[in-house]
């Protein structure tokens, strides 16, 4: 299992340093980073600017909210953005939630089957293809796309249900997990892709899966801050229901907290269970003043995989 990590997302990080901690992964032997696309930085345009200073990381989106933005539209950025860093991106699309889409922006939050798929098969024909011709229930899109030194990149879709999963063995080339544990990867995700992926001949795709993370001597702590950082996971539905395959109460339950063989172990458990990738959700123990340090240190001893 490959070991990367989890970017972005934050309030208060300023775009240099977003691109300059992506460098720094690459020095330190990551083979991949994530970033999330929420309310700050828009993660595809970090990305393109990040392939300009880097050279062989994989720099992937965990996850583009699909809902309100044009397939042919998204397809012409991640296209553009692939050629700017060397053909590394990995496209990573999510429906996000309703409350966000809905409540905040307006948009309404339909059938979200028939739109990944009507989605995903528009942006993954324009970007082999060059043109799409998508005649669905959400997208009528029939147009051509044509970017020079463009090459097709994989697309990811957050898929941690059994409908999303089987149309995520179909189409795509990975699913991105959250809040997903072991035994969550082992009896939920890992079969229905499997099964989709054998049905459609095609290969079983990646299962790149992220949970929080911290190294640190003061358990207690990093599960107390844990706990509160992480709370809305415990009550969105798709995610609770996550959780409550693990048997967790909570976030704080499902997250890879404690010293390094602690932290080790639930990563080997994750392997075993048949994630392909980890993406690493790093946070610090309040009571810990070196807990981020030492969890970036141990992470960058593992050499990129477990």
């Amino acid at each position: 299992m490959k070991i990367g990590l989890a970017m972005g997302g934050g309030d208060n990080e300023t775009l240099d340093a977003l691109i300059g901690r992506i460098v720094q992964a690459e020095k330190d032997g990551f083979p991949s980073v994530w970033l999330a696309n929420i309310f700050s930085l828009d993660a595809l345009t970090v990305l393109a600017l990040a392939g300009g200073e880097t050279k062989t990381i994989e720099l992937g989106t965990a996850v583009v909210p699909t809902y309100p933005r044009h397939p042919h539209a998204l397809a012409q950025q991640a296209a553009t953005v692939n050629v700017a860093c060397g053909g590394r991106l990995s496209l990573g699309l999510g429906r996000s939630h309703q409350m966000v889409i809905e409540n905040m922006f307006g948009i309404p939050y339909d059938k979200p089957i028939a739109h990944m798929r009507e989605y995903v098969t528009a942006v993954r024909d324009l970007s082999r293809d060059g043109s799409c011709a998508v005649d669905g229930k959400m997208y009528k899109v029939h147009a051509n796309l044509s970017v020079s030194g463009a090459t097709p990149f994989p697309i990811m879709v957050g898929a941690l249900m059994p409908k999303m999963l089987e149309l995520c063995g179909e189409l795509c080339d990975g699913t991105l997990t959250w809040m997903s544990g072991p035994k969550h990867v082992e009896s939920n995700i890992v079969p229905v892709l499997r099964k989709a992926s054998q049905a459609a001949g095609r290969d079983m795709p990646r299962v790149v899966c992220s949970l929080p993370l911290c190294v640190t001597s003061d358990v207690d702590s990093a599960k107390t801050f844990a706990a509160k950082a992480f709370e809305i996971y415990g009550v969105l539905p798709v995610y609770r229901a996550c959780l409550d395959a693990e048997g967790a109460a909570g976030p704080a339950d499902i997250a890879l907290i404690g010293d390094e063989d602690t932290v080790r172990q639930g990563l080997q458990r994750l392997a075993a269970a048949g994630a392909s990738d980890f993406y690493g959700a790093v946070f610090p123990a309040p009571g810990d003043d070196g807990s981020y340090e030492r969890t970036m240190k141990f992470l960058a001893s593992l050499g990129g995989e477990v």
